[in-house]
């Protein structure tokens, strides 16, 4: 059984590796002929083509991470048709290679890319992520990844609440524009902060260039905004670098740990989280879709092919990984918009298709 094991590893490895390549090679091509727009605009003199294929370089391992389940199904169907189309996986049957065997034999190498798929989403992709940023504010200036809104945060300090916008972060940690607004217990707008930048040390905000405007409501005869500048400003507060770099990040960028401290941040705040519920249990669920793709690979293998119908099969087999992250990401959306428990909606599409894989393998060895 070591010899079968052996040949099924190997030659899905070597196929999924195959793949993998392929699709990497096009994602880079994509990426770089996009990234030419930026090469030589104004402000941008000193990003050029060395740069821009630094940067796009930078992004392959989170497109390795986007990619992996798919093309492990592709290898995986493409291996298991294969040893199908020539009979081989016959002799293997008659070598001993039962059904459940054999599924067993998969299981444990989609455990290896599970394996795979996490280190790389969760320690390689982020710091590429954050490398390719850097590289691209060192000639760009600084960067935000929020849109133009920036990120925003809120904060409780006693009877005080307080929201907290940070338009972008320079790559030495400086927040640009940063904006705070102070509530008073009956949850009245009290006071305005902006500066043109500023620092965060421990448990404070240093601001630089700051206007202050307070707004006096107590009497309603004498309402009035006094506005003040100060030059440096103390803030004291609980929001650290890594929660102002976590929120200025996409939910699906971010490490998951980062994504659970930030959602207890979220939920100490009072601030919905179901969107960053979601995509953290996606995190957690999404490695294990490289055993769901292995097992809606291991049909292919009890299937009779004619002459050059192969094609067409892993074509199928292609399709149906497709809706599977299709199905994944409409779950989400879903998900979000009807408040549905984070978990469930994260692992459904995975439970769904393993049930039908397992179906069909179940009747494909009961009926052949």
């Amino acid at each position: 059984m070591k010899t079968i094991r052996r040949l099924i590893y190997i030659e899905v490895v070597k196929a999924v590796a195959f793949v993998t390549l392929g699709f990497l090679s096009l994602f880079f091509f994509f990426d770089f002929i996009d990234e030419l727009q930026s090469i030589g605009q104004p402000g941008t003199l000193n990003y050029g083509a060395a740069q821009a294929l630094m940067f796009v370089t930078l992004l392959i391992p989170s497109h390795l991470y986007e990619l992996l389940p798919i093309t492990v199904l592709i290898g995986t169907i493409f291996v298991m048709a294969r040893l199908a189309q020539s009979s081989e996986y016959t002799i293997l049957r008659t070598s001993g290679l039962g059904p459940w065997r054999a599924l067993r034999t998969l299981l444990v190498l989609g455990l290896g890319f599970v394996i795979v798929t996490f280190a790389i989403g969760d320690y390689l992709s982020p710091a590429s992520d954050r490398t390719a940023q850097l590289l691209k504010s060192r000639y760009q200036g600084t960067y935000s990844m929020v849109g133009y809104t920036g990120a925003w945060l809120r904060e409780k300090q006693g009877d005080k609440s307080y929201a907290v916008n940070v338009a972008s972060i320079a790559r030495n940690g400086t927040l640009r524009d940063p904006r705070i607004f102070e509530f008073d217990s009956r949850g009245l707008l009290a006071s305005q902060i902006s500066a043109t930048q500023g620092h965060i040390t421990n448990g404070a905000w240093i601001l630089v260039g700051v206007t202050q405007q307070h707004y006096e409501t107590g009497n309603p005869e004498k309402v009035r905004i006094v506005t003040t500048d100060v030059p440096v400003m103390n803030w004291p507060s609980s929001l650290t670098n890594e929660m102002v770099s976590v929120a200025l990040l996409r939910p699906d960028r971010m490490r998951t740990i980062d994504l659970f401290e930030y959602i207890q941040h979220l939920d100490a705040n009072g601030q919905t989280a179901q969107r960053y519920e979601i995509e953290f249990w996606r995190k957690v669920f999404y490695p294990l879709s490289c055993l769901v793709m292995v097992v809606l690979a291991l049909p292919f293998a009890y299937l009779h092919f004619r002459q050059a119908g192969i094609t067409a099969y892993v074509f199928g087999g292609v399709m149906i990984g497709i809706s599977f992250f299709l199905l994944n990401n409409v779950f989400g959306y879903l998900g979000n918009l009807s408040n549905w428990w984070p978990w469930i909606t994260a692992a459904a599409p995975g439970m769904i298709y393993s049930v039908m894989s397992l179906a069909a393998f179940t009747w494909l060895v009961l009926r052949r």
